[in-house]
């Protein structure tokens, strides 16, 4: 026997519907048309804003950014008349934009590590800007000059940072002997004596990095400078522990815990600092990962290498800007176990130059001499 209507209602609206079917549809199809027409009023947001109590700093990176390059670019043209050149690797973030910066406020050189593509060479040539990379083999200044540089850098195995393994008295010589574009010699130079040595093997000039370091312009903090001067000669090392290249570099506390690690323990610390550059930077990663691309089809790095070469923007960063010594890498040439002084850029240049005259002077006085006792 079926339940009359109102024993039906008694039972609830869902025992109702049971028997009432055309309804529940009815509904149905009400909430579906309801939807539709309410969602078209919903407000979307794909980054929804709400309020935290929080403090967010933003920080840039030193010279990282295309902007702070134009920028030190204007500052340098508003205090001299002089030509002057840019140094930036061709491998960053934003390189070619930095290259579109240089020709438009007619930078006179660039200098920089890793030969660019031919295309990259060639536009900074059309624009008459000299191209001088820094390389550290024979093979490597031979395929710099195909590309069009103008001059070379030729870095010895005791310079600082990125270095090969032949002394730069034995390297600069052959480089000099297979070029016909002028060579500078970097590596192992401080005063006016490397300067004569230099211009007697036939260099152009000679380069300094540890040593401009070491003076009293040198941005890098007074904490770091005095750990500097307190190295020896024994204590810059070549380490491949960073990225897999060999560095010279001071064989402080972090890089000897560094050298501790696993080569898996190192991957992850490169993704860690890979992604906290990026934040400094203000890079985005696919950026970041596009450039390392860049770097691993223009060099003899294999991908593990690229990976880790993430590592060093954090690591320097702490030591030689943030002033923590024993907490980055301090990349440094041999001859920072030489150097006890922090003289003024003036007063270094114009001692090398006195130094070298007096060189010379003596050099001359020596073979004088040796052609009247014949």
């Amino acid at each position: 026997m079926k339940p009359t209507r109102k024993e039906r209602w008694q039972r609830g609206p869902l025992a109702w519907m049971v028997y009432n079917r055309v309804t529940p549809n009815l509904l149905m199809i009400a909430l579906i048309m309801g939807g539709f027409f309410v969602s078209g009023q919903i407000k979307k947001e794909v980054f929804p804003e709400f309020e935290l109590d929080r403090v967010t700093v933003s920080v840039a990176y030193p010279g990282a950014s295309p902007e702070e390059v134009e920028q030190g670019i204007l500052q340098i043209k508003a205090a001299t008349d002089q030509p002057f050149g840019v140094n930036f690797h061709m491998y960053t973030p934003g390189a070619s934009e930095i290259i579109n910066i240089c020709i438009r406020h007619q930078v006179r050189a660039v200098s920089y590590s890793r030969s660019p593509d031919a295309k990259s060479i060639a536009q900074l040539k059309t624009a008459g800007i000299v191209c001088i990379p820094t390389v550290g083999a024979l093979k490597h200044a031979i395929k710099a000059v195909s590309l069009g540089a103008d001059a070379v850098v030729v870095q010895g195995g005791e310079g600082g940072g990125h270095t090969g393994s032949v002394a730069t008295t034995i390297l600069l010589p052959q480089v000099i002997a297979a070029l016909d574009v002028p060579v500078v010699a970097a590596g192992g130079f401080k005063d006016g004596r490397g300067l004569a040595a230099a211009l007697s093997f036939g260099a152009a000039g000679i380069a300094m990095g540890t040593r401009f370091l070491l003076t009293q312009e040198s941005p890098v903090p007074i904490t770091t400078k005095d750990y500097y001067l307190n190295t020896t000669t024994e204590q810059v090392i070549v380490s491949s522990k960073l990225d897999g290249i060999p560095q010279r570099m001071i064989n402080n506390q972090y890089l000897k815990t560094l050298e501790s690690k696993s080569t898996f323990g190192m991957l992850l610390l490169a993704i860690k600092n890979g992604v906290a550059f990026a934040k400094l930077s203000g890079d985005s990663l696919f950026s970041m990962l596009r450039s390392a691309w860049a770097m691993k089809r223009s060099s003899d790095l294999n991908l593990g290498q690229t990976m880790m070469a993430a590592n060093a923007p954090m690591m320097i960063q702490h030591s030689m800007v943030d002033g923590h010594a024993d907490q980055g890498i301090m990349p440094s040439g041999q001859i920072a176990g030489t150097i006890d002084d922090l003289p003024t850029v003036e007063d270094l240049i114009c001692s090398i130059v006195d130094e070298t005259k007096e060189v010379v002077s003596e050099l001359a006085e020596m073979n004088k001499a040796n052609l009247n006792q014949q």
